[in-house]
């Protein structure tokens, strides 16, 4: 399996002046970043992460898929999103943000049956609430 993290850098650099768009974005990176330590553990051949900026056509660093909405008449791509490919080649894309941190956690709980290493992330009380509430 292969997974690509797309976030949009002005929100995890915190830029935009959302705190609580910035806290999730961030936990979104951290979680991503333990899972890449540890992909071995459960089977993801790669994942990337990339931070896509304003005029990015997608920001696709490895796996070509992209979420669109219309806006005000106008075509959206989505700056955030988690693509996932698997072992027959089907791509699976989560544009919500507590689908991606849902899917995140749980290969990090994954991770955690499989060593004996802590890695659990800490996540933003913006983040708990979101995963609380999509549960």
């Amino acid at each position: 399996m292969r997974m690509e993290l797309r976030v949009c850098n002005h929100c995890y650099e915190g830029s935009h002046g959302n705190e609580s768009k910035t806290a999730i974005t961030r936990d979104m990176v951290d979680c991503a970043t333990v899972i890449r330590e540890y992909k071995d553990l459960i089977g993801v051949e790669s994942l990337y992460i990339a931070k896509v900026e304003e005029g990015d056509i997608g920001g696709a660093e490895a796996l070509p898929a992209i979420v669109a909405r219309i806006e005000h008449d106008q075509v959206t791509l989505a700056d955030t999103q988690l693509v996932m490919e698997d072992e027959d080649g089907n791509l699976l894309v989560y544009p919500e943000p507590e689908d991606v941190l849902e899917v995140l956690t749980r290969n990090i709980d994954q991770i955690n049956d499989q060593t004996r290493q802590d890695v659990t992330v800490e996540l933003s009380e913006e983040s708990s609430e979101l995963l609380v509430g999509s549960r």
